[in-house]
């Protein structure tokens, strides 16, 4: 098991430089420390509120291949944490999410909230109409007291509100559909829903109300269905991401005058 503040995932340094501008939601350009001014993927296609600082410290991949139209990608932006004294790192690659939660999985890190687990599926199909894809499908082992399926939807999360992690941090018809597929598996399954906090400086999660009032109605009544839910927070850092722990969550996020 990885204890907290350990390891999850290591790869070669990161690049730093500066956000210039991002457009076209998959492209930004950047400029590196020794002057180079580059283009780079984003695979973030949100409005990314509260990370997208131009002029703001980034890091970067440098993965040149002939099957790639960049040889750049977007990861990390260092943003402002409600700790006054200090900034944070956040991790901005949507692709990342669901391996870091499958790795958290096998490493038994979350057999206190899952019981173990026998077998993971990625990306299987179910739904009312069959349209939807499962971020991760769960078998627990046959001794388990709770042998029914586990349906893991997955969220990237790194909009805040202070210490508060909020998802989403847009209107999400996305979001609004997975809801209600987690909640039409309950009982017979168990729904559970992630919320990968991406970012180490956070304290709970809630529903980003603000955002998406809907999603934040069909959020509270999933819980009343059944549905789970496991927010997972995580450090990111020039070489590494760190396992932070499970956060506590709220059922609102909290209206300021």
């Amino acid at each position: 098991m990885i204890e907290i503040g350990q390891t999850i995932l290591e790869f070669p340094p990161l690049r730093e430089g500066i956000l210039i501008k991002r457009y076209k939601r998959f492209l930004a350009d950047f400029e590196l420390d020794n002057g180079e001014i580059v283009t780079a993927h984003c695979a973030n296609t949100g409005p990314m509120k509260g990370v997208l600082w131009p002029g703001g410290r980034v890091r970067l991949k440098y993965s040149p291949s002939p099957k790639r139209k960049l040889d750049w990608s977007w990861e990390q932006a260092e943003v402002p944490s409600h700790n006054e004294l200090r900034k944070c790192w956040v991790g901005i690659n949507t692709s990342l999410p669901n391996k870091l939660i499958k790795y958290l999985i096998e490493a038994n890190c979350l057999e206190r909230e899952l019981g173990p687990i026998s077998s993971i599926q990625s990306e299987v199909v179910y739904g009312s109409e069959g349209k939807s894809r499962i971020d991760l499908l769960l078998d627990p082992v046959n001794t388990n007291k709770d042998i029914r399926k586990i349906y893991v939807e997955v969220k990237n999360t790194t909009w805040c509100d202070n210490s508060l992690a909020l998802f989403p941090d847009t209107v999400t018809k996305r979001g609004q559909k997975h809801l209600r597929e987690l909640m039409s598996i309950c009982p017979n399954s168990r729904a559970v829903l992630i919320p990968c906090i991406s970012r180490n400086d956070m304290e709970y999660f809630a529903p980003g109300d603000a955002a998406d009032r809907l999603y934040g109605e069909l959020f509270r009544e999933a819980l009343t269905k059944g549905m789970e839910v496991i927010p997972c927070s995580f450090g990111f850092f020039n070489d590494h991401i760190s396992w932070e722990g499970v956060k506590p969550f709220r059922n609102f996020q909290e209206k300021r005058d």
